[in-house]
């Protein structure tokens, strides 16, 4: 989840001597799994990572309110062996909106959203799911940073309730072993993200809890 002041291309990592305790061996059909309660409204939120192939799998259901809306969005996410997203599927509803929204990203790192090209976000590595705070596990497993290291990054963030496709600068400082400093629009918006060996946050503040996981 992109900053509410509103998680893309790594351009500070440099590799130190102390690495992340993050779990990576996973036997086909084994997976990390994790429940979110939300804070900031009704809702709960269920999400899935494993391997299949040389291919991460991110998939998920989050069912909330936004305003008097009901809302259930379904989402999965494709990376490659390296955590480079290459797809993203959602599809769901808003209250009476049908949202249906089919991701690509080529080699060049050039999307598409439903089709069309998204200059904008022309570079990005990373999808960031503004509905959801499973999408910033996706550089976090990707830059692998020791504790004290920072990367800034440019993630292709998909807007919520609109789905439009954005750009957001975005900044992650691994303060300790399982806690990340994240800063996205420049500052504005700051949370220090408690995460699992998987990755996932569990604690996100003011937003997201987790209530169980594996």
């Amino acid at each position: 989840m992109g900053g509410e002041a509103a998680p893309g291309r790594g351009t500070g990592k440099v590799k130190g001597p102390e690495g992340p305790t993050l779990s990576s061996s996973l036997l086909p059909g084994e997976g990390h799994s994790i429940l979110w309660r939300r804070l900031d409204r009704p809702g709960h939120e269920s999400g899935r990572l494993f391997l299949r192939g040389s291919q991460w799998n991110l998939t998920g259901t989050a069912v909330f309110a936004n305003g008097d809306q009901p809302c259930r969005l379904d989402y999965m996410v494709l990376c490659d062996s390296r955590w480079q997203t290459f797809s993203g599927k959602i599809s769901g509803w808003v209250g009476s909106q049908i949202v249906e929204v089919e991701l690509s990203v080529d080699s060049a790192h050039r999307w598409c959203l439903n089709g069309s090209e998204c200059s904008a976000v022309a570079g990005c590595i990373d999808l960031d799911l503004n509905f959801s705070p499973s999408t910033n596990l996706l550089p976090i497993r990707r830059l692998n940073l020791a504790v004290g290291q920072e990367a800034a990054v440019r993630a292709a963030w998909l807007r919520f309730p609109g789905f439009t496709l954005e750009p957001l600068e975005q900044l992650y400082r691994r303060v300790e072993a399982s806690t990340y400093r994240y800063e996205s629009a420049g500052g504005r918006f700051v949370a220090d993200l408690q995460v699992n060996t998987a990755a996932f946050v569990t604690h996100y503040p003011n937003f997201w809890q987790a209530e169980s996981g594996t």
